[in-house]
């Protein structure tokens, strides 16, 4: 067959009846249709390897041989093969034909098409790659045919295009009858049938293509969405993914004229008030699970536009147009969810507030979730600070370079901002054949989830409202399967401005603990430890634009190690982690977070450990006075004991306080009537107390729950409430 190009496409549309597979092709000015492309994806570098035969996906390039064999794939990776045949290159090189009216560009794409035909089954792979591959397709002949270029003929051969749209129409109902049951999957199948109906109105299915895909569509919403509007996977990028894939339906049908259910746009405002609350103030959204770290403020904008919402425009546009969201802690419970912000500043100022996301629920659905109960990801002034590791790879192929399994590293809850115990994952993990129907090859071992996921729920909530200065509170609680201790972590939020994070494992027998803090890629070779004058004191390291404290524990030793983060899939990154470890039955792990703006004034730098060649100690950059952090005793009047935080914080952002000396207590489960604070000349009743004192030692404030008192050296001290929610199974 000839691919020549400029064959006049009315000839087509004349030669061709309007029947099933054979549906006619010709300009559509009543069909409204803007391609969503994926900017990574389409690069002029990724476009130039195309031409020459050069393919990269996920980091790893591979030349090909022409004719492509479209059945083999060069990477020991299934995902690389997969993004082979989805095609986005393929509205790469259409953009490029439209851009230059270069033709090279046309002949390559129906070089690349007509070989895909020749010899490859619309269900190659699994159902969803056959959807991400129709979109592709539809999208590239709108810019190459539907919408083309001014004043220039659309350049396909019409027997070629002929051929394309017959086998669209056959990918098309493979879809219809092989749809994935649920979850993300379902989602792009549902939009690549929606978009058919639409941009191929002359294909006598194409009606009932649309209203099957909206149906379709709006039950996987309601079947997908938990009831707080997050994704059952529990992985914010799949979750936005999906809901990328709703939006492009939901804004097809209204630039066409097709209408949709209420509960369409019921669910998916649901869903956009997560997006609007889990993206950081830098626009960047946390890869929580399997995914990536991306942005996807413009869905937001989106949502702004079909329903009118000032509050997602605010988000979207960085605090320049909209008004801000009502909601500055924002909880989803059914997924566990739990965002605390130090504010909604506009523009210029949007991006350096505070942001922590608490990951306190279930695992997810569809063996996405990973392994990290607990975990907390921290960003402020505009960059993240403590991050998730992302997902890394899907491919369990061992490491050319050291025979590491990095799935399972990446998954492990060892990777995250939490505790490990033993060295264990916190859900059974083992290595099992895969079965058939896998697009992995049937029998090759990977590993999957053997046991049950932890019960990790949210014991408290507590906020402080209309009062500056002010105190959030989240406490989580996390009780494995695979091991006998129970964790429990208390997040404390001081004054909107630095964070106290509070640890402890109970457990009848002895157990090794490792507390993980992973630092960015951007602390790479970039982390220090501050001078402090005596050992009472703890130890301080200093990173890019965070300090971080912990006091000094009899047993416990901390040190620097090489961890790895994966923003992109296939795309790891050298980037610190600290590492708190102890032994024991009961351990306790206490944490000061002091966000920085950046440059900060200069100290002297002081290792903190011996560092790993990797993980360096050039280039650091000026510090900042570190908070000094000890434990005082506290006795209980039956003859518990406890410890306290004593911090002399000086978080050197400007404000009137950064001398004042704070106090933070928590019970962690013990019971007493009275607690005795030592060198505080303080006595108090309740489950955890946060104070202020003057450099006197003068008490200015304190804070604490419903039901709590406190008593000092002159009597009864009134105590600023924080309101929230304590669940009753831990009353």
């Amino acid at each position: 067959m000839t691919l020549a190009l400029h064959t006049p496409l009315p000839t087509l549309d004349e030669a061709t009846p309007a029947s099933h597979g054979q549906p006619r092709a010709h300009h559509r000015p009543h069909v409204r249709f803007t391609p969503v492309v994926d900017p990574e994806e389409v690069t002029p570098e990724r476009i130039a390897g195309v031409m020459a035969g050069r393919f990269e996906f996920n980091g790893e390039t591979h030349t090909l041989p022409e004719p492509l064999d479209w059945l083999a794939n060069p990477s020991a990776d299934v995902e690389w093969h997969i993004l082979l045949h989805k095609g986005y290159y393929l509205v790469g090189l259409a953009q490029a034909w439209q851009r230059t009216g270069d033709d090279a560009y046309a002949r390559r794409w129906a070089e690349l098409v007509d070989g895909w035909m020749r010899c490859t089954p619309p269900g190659f792979i699994a159902a969803d790659v056959t959807g991400r591959r129709v979109q592709n397709w539809l999208a590239s002949l709108h810019l190459l045919v539907w919408q083309g270029r001014p004043g220039t003929a659309p350049p396909l051969d019409a027997a070629l295009l002929r051929r394309v749209l017959a086998s669209l129409s056959e990918q098309v109902d493979y879809l219809c009858n092989h749809l994935t049951p649920k979850r993300n999957h379902r989602t792009l199948e549902l939009l690549a049938i929606f978009m058919a109906g639409v941009l191929l109105p002359d294909d006598d299915r194409a009606e009932h293509w649309r209203t099957l895909a909206l149906a379709e569509t709006t039950a996987n919403v309601q079947a997908d969405l938990l009831a707080d509007g997050v994704h059952c996977e529990l992985s914010t990028d799949y979750h936005h993914l999906a809901l990328r894939n709703w939006l492009q339906v939901r804004t097809l049908a209204a630039d066409n004229g097709v209408a949709v259910p209420a509960a369409l746009d019921a669910g998916l405002q649901r869903a956009l008030d997560f997006a609007l609350q889990i993206h950081q103030p830098s626009g960047r959204m946390p890869s929580l699970s399997d995914g990536d770290a991306r942005c996807y403020l413009p869905l937001l904008a989106q949502g702004a536009a079909l329903y009118g919402r000032t509050d997602m425009l605010f988000v979207a546009s960085g605090g320049t147009a909209g008004t801000p969201p009502a909601e500055r802690v924002a909880h989803f419970m059914a997924s566990g969810y739990h965002v605390l912000r130090s504010g909604w500043n506009a523009a210029p100022h949007f991006a350096l507030a505070q942001h922590l996301v608490f990951d306190c629920g279930p695992l997810g659905e569809g063996n996405h979730g990973h392994f990290d109960a607990l975990s907390v990801e921290l960003a402020a002034f505009g960059q993240a600070l403590l991050v998730d590791p992302g997902r890394g790879t899907y491919s369990e192929a061992p490491s050319p370079e050291d025979g590491r399994n990095w799935r399972v590293h990446f998954r492990h809850t060892a990777a995250h901002n939490t505790v490990c115990v033993d060295g264990l994952p916190q859900t059974a993990y083992a290595p099992r054949p895969e079965k058939a129907g896998s697009r992995h090859a049937h029998g090759s071992v990977r590993h999957r989830i053997a046991g049950p996921a932890p019960d990790t729920r949210l014991v408290e909530q507590a906020t402080t409202v209309g009062a500056q200065p002010g105190l959030d509170l989240l406490h989580g609680r996390c009780v494995s399967q695979a091991y006998d201790a129970v964790h429990e972590r208390c997040i404390v939020f001081i004054d909107r401005r630095w964070w106290i994070v509070s640890d402890w494992l109970r457990a009848p027998g002895e157990h090794a603990y490792a507390l993980t803090w992973q630092l960015a890629p951007a602390a790479q070779g970039r982390v220090v430890c501050l001078p402090l004058d005596d050992t009472d004191t703890g130890h301080c390291l200093q990173s890019p634009g965070l300090l971080l404290a912990q006091p000094q524990r009899a047993g416990q030793t901390c040190g620097l190690e090489q961890g790895w983060v994966a923003e992109r899939y296939g795309q790891r990154q050298a980037a610190p982690v600290l590492r708190s470890r102890a032994t024991g039955r009961n351990v306790d792990f206490d944490t000061v977070l002091v966000p920085m703006p950046m440059p900060m004034p200069m100290l002297a730098p002081m290792p903190l450990a011996t560092p790993t060649t990797a993980v360096g100690q050039g280039g650091v950059e000026a510090l900042a006075p570190p908070p000094a952090v000890r434990l005082i005793p506290v006795h209980g009047d039956a003859g518990q004991t406890g410890s306290a935080l004593h911090i002399q914080c000086g978080a050197g952002q400007g404000q009137a306080d950064d001398l004042a000396v704070h106090g933070w207590f928590h019970a962690r489960g013990a019971q007493a009537q009275h607690w005795c604070i030592a060198d505080t000349g303080l006595r108090f009743s309740g489950r955890w107390l946060h104070w202020r004192q003057d450099a006197a030692g003068r008490l200015l404030q304190a804070t604490s729950h419903a039901g709590a008192r406190l008593d000092s050296a002159q009597g009864p001290y009134p105590l600023q409430l924080a309101g929230g929610h304590r669940s009753p199974a831990w009353t």
